[in-house]
């Protein structure tokens, strides 16, 4: 609790507007902190319970999913996605690579966000992987380790026409719904009553994302490119980027806290196993480590990753993936945007871990901010 103190003695510029830290093990909960607040307008002070846009943790959970559908046989990590895209997909420059989920979902498919992977309702996502910018010519797929957040709009898209379910509905069937997570992805299987407690975040002191003034937004999504926001329009695979697979989620830290307790018990938490020990084996097995020259590592900040699973306390010169600064390695997510800076991590070997986030917290020059530090720290 005393490494929480992250606004004690802080210089004001730097204190975040809000801050919420949940510790568990596989039993439950075993501490809560928080401080500052949610909505500044408001005056509203935040809880362990507002959900608040996670940002990049959001993948974490999109793999969770996959994995559902590959137990289930409606997925395979290894198959050429253009089968169920219905179009080929590949680099232009290794034409004869296909490119699987399990690229894409590691981060190693050779596509890179040299577009806007930010895309209207409206967008083509075939014509977006068309160009050439979203391609790395220089490494070929499964070669190359490159944080690429276009990487899950694509898989959204697999899963899309694997189910014919739109993603954010998938989402809710496969993982949030039976873990009983008052969640969603861009709010639009969100209660308005859950929405009217969303946290707001801020970039130096000014609201950037979800200052919904206690309702629910109006579009939940980025519109069309004629200002229409009618999902009536959506058409299985052609845009999953709709409902932001990388980074859309909206939960809580005590939600977050299930996932992370899904992880230490080995697929099951709550009694509801949602994962089979099998699938947990390959979601916490690293597929890529950093030898030096096989990938880009964020400046340290990523060094080991496997499907939408961060690995931490890689012992590699330059790495600085370690968010507790006690060298123990650890497993989960960071997300950073808007903002906003969170993470889920936990210790497999001691059975505990914490999920947090910060709004209004400047970006640091490399690896974990200060108050990234603190939040982490057992």
């Amino acid at each position: 609790m005393a490494a929480f103190l992250l606004i004690a003695g802080a210089v004001a510029a730097t204190q975040p507007m809000a801050a919420v830290r949940v510790g568990f093990d596989s039993h439950g909960v075993t501490a809560v902190a928080v401080e500052g607040l949610a909505d500044a307008r408001a005056g509203r002070p935040v809880t362990a319970d507002d959900p608040v846009r996670v940002a990049s943790i959001s993948k974490l959970l999109t793999g969770i999913a996959v994995l559902r559908l590959v137990e289930q046989r409606r997925l395979d990590l290894d198959a050429d996605v253009s089968t169920l895209l219905g179009y080929r997909l590949r680099n232009p420059a290794f034409p004869d690579e296909p490119i699987t989920l399990r690229l894409l979902l590691s981060h190693r498919s050779s596509l890179t966000d040299g577009v806007d992977y930010v895309l209207p309702l409206d967008a083509d996502l075939r014509t977006v992987l068309a160009q050439p910018a979203v391609w790395d010519s220089q490494h070929p797929p499964g070669a190359y380790f490159r944080y690429t957040n276009l990487n899950f709009p694509v898989a959204a898209a697999v899963m899309e026409r694997a189910t014919g379910e739109r993603f954010d509905r998938l989402m809710r069937r496969l993982v949030l719904a039976p873990l009983k997570l008052d969640a969603c992805y861009q709010w639009t299987t969100c209660s308005p009553r859950t929405a009217a407690r969303a946290v707001v975040l801020y970039r130096d002191h000014q609201p950037v994302k979800d200052d919904l003034a206690g309702a629910a937004p109006a579009c939940a999504v980025t519109p069309a490119r004629d200002g229409s926001c009618d999902l009536a329009s959506w058409r299985a695979g052609a845009n999953g980027a709709i409902f932001s697979p990388q980074g859309g989620l909206r939960i809580s830290a005590r939600g977050l806290a299930t996932i992370g307790r899904l992880l230490l018990g080995d697929g099951a938490v709550d009694g509801v196993r949602l994962l089979s020990r099998a699938s947990m084996a390959t979601l916490t097995s690293p597929l890529w480590r950093f030898d030096g020259s096989n990938g880009d590592t964020g400046g340290g900040f990523i060094c080991s990753y496997g499907l939408a699973v961060t690995f931490t306390a890689t012992a590699i010169r330059g790495c600085v993936d370690d968010p507790a600064g006690d060298h123990r390695p650890r497993l989960g997510h960071a997300g950073d945007a808007y903002g906003l800076r969170s993470g889920l991590w936990v210790d497999r070997a001691r059975g505990t871990g914490v999920a947090y986030f910060a709004t209004d917290v400047a970006q640091p020059p490399s690896g974990f901010s200060v108050t990234e530090q603190r939040l982490a720290a057992p």
